[in-house]
């Protein structure tokens, strides 16, 4: 019977999650890589001697097969699904782009969460993970849909870890700053790559994915009584939201 220990990561096909199910797997891991483009988690599955799972988190039916697939037993559930759409000022926002960004950074969590918990239960030593931001954090101006979103992610964090106290799972945040990814800007401003660079404009070394999964592998081999509440990461360049360094 094998011993090793099985991850979830939600929206593995690039980014954080892509760069956490490696780590993950680095650490001796089976990770099942979860995420809408099956193509590209069927690429990292096979690199990392992982699982390749075609789910929508959004979906209810996508998520009870994700559950169907992961089986009885779940070690450690990474829900990094998530994402940014659009920039807009709350006078003039689209709420057909705030609803898309509450379904996957809030329910989207809650339902894998729920599908999952009997097998992270059953594991006898679980951990959930979400990925959070900054954003959950402090609000600025034009971003009103997307720290509503991750305000909610924090706040289902919290929630999450009161209701399963005495309980054999661990409940934790990680909440990433600054990241530079090939994808996260680029979605949120419609594939404007002229946008989506000026964020990073003159910026000194801002995150990378590979960054927040180290912290996220971190948590996750904690010894089993131990948690990690919460755990803010920022590029040195960023003070805060409102407060980042550029070379000009």
């Amino acid at each position: 019977m094998s011993t090793r220990r099985t991850a979830v990561v939600t929206g593995a096909s690039s980014g954080i999650g892509a760069a956490t199910a490696r780590a993950l797997a680095a650490e001796g891991h089976r990770v099942i890589c979860a995420a809408r483009r099956g193509d590209r988690i069927q690429a990292l599955a096979d690199e990392i001697d992982g699982v390749a799972v075609t789910c929508d988190v959004t979906d209810p039916e996508s998520v009870a097969a994700l559950a169907d697939v992961v089986g009885d037993v779940v070690h450690v559930l990474v829900n990094n699904a998530g994402g940014a759409f659009g920039a807009a000022p709350i006078e003039s926002a689209n709420a057909e782009q705030w609803q898309a960004m509450y379904d996957v950074n809030v329910v989207g969590l809650m339902r894998v969460t729920q599908a999952l918990l009997p097998a992270l239960r059953a594991g006898g030593d679980g951990l959930v993970v979400n990925v959070g931001s900054t954003a959950g954090r402090w609000a600025y101006e034009t971003g009103a849909g997307y720290t509503a979103a991750k305000h909610g992610t924090k706040v289902v964090t919290e929630t999450l870890r009161l209701e399963l106290v005495g309980e054999p799972i661990r409940v934790s945040e990680v909440a990433p700053g600054m990241v530079h990814t090939e994808e996260f800007s680029l979605v949120r401003f419609g594939g404007d790559q002229a946008k989506a660079d000026a964020v990073y404009a003159g910026v000194p070394d801002p995150l990378v994915a590979e960054d927040v999964a180290d912290a996220i592998a971190w948590v996750a081999t904690r010894p089993s009584h131990v948690n990690i509440d919460e755990l803010v990461i920022k590029p040195r360049a960023q003070a805060a939201s409102h407060k980042v360094h550029r070379i000009t």
